[in-house]
């Protein structure tokens, strides 16, 4: 596995903390709810989708999909407080401590765990 996969997955990742912020306070997304909740559709989704049976096998991948899957549901969480106007409720759920941001530091500790046991350092 090429260590770039993981590389561009964790800053794409780490970069919706700044859409998500700027998503609340103006209102407004280029993404919809929709887009951000499947976890499918963004480029490390689909390298996911692509990997074979052996290279998805392992239980640092299991880890990395379900969280993927989790973290997108989180972002499409605060998305929707966002557009719907709601400022503080969605400062509230990207700060420190929230559901989004806890499992935004799972992920990227996942990613980098699997990155680093398969040897893509």
């Amino acid at each position: 596995m090429d260590a770039s996969h993981f590389d561009r997955g964790i800053a794409a990742h780490a970069r919706w903390k700044y859409r998500l912020f700027d998503a609340i306070n103006t209102g407004k997304s280029e993404w919809t709810v929709q887009d951000i909740r499947s976890h499918e559709t963004c480029e490390f989704g689909k390298w996911l989708a692509s990997l074979s049976p052996a290279e998805s096998s392992s239980a640092q991948c299991k880890k990395v999909v379900d969280l993927h899957a989790e973290f997108h549901k989180a972002a499409a969480e605060v998305l929707e407080i966002a557009l719907s106007g709601r400022k503080q409720e969605g400062e509230a759920a990207i700060s420190l401590g929230s559901r989004f941001s806890l499992v935004s530091s799972d992920l990227t500790m996942a990613m980098s765990a699997w990155k680093e046991a398969v040897g893509a350092v």
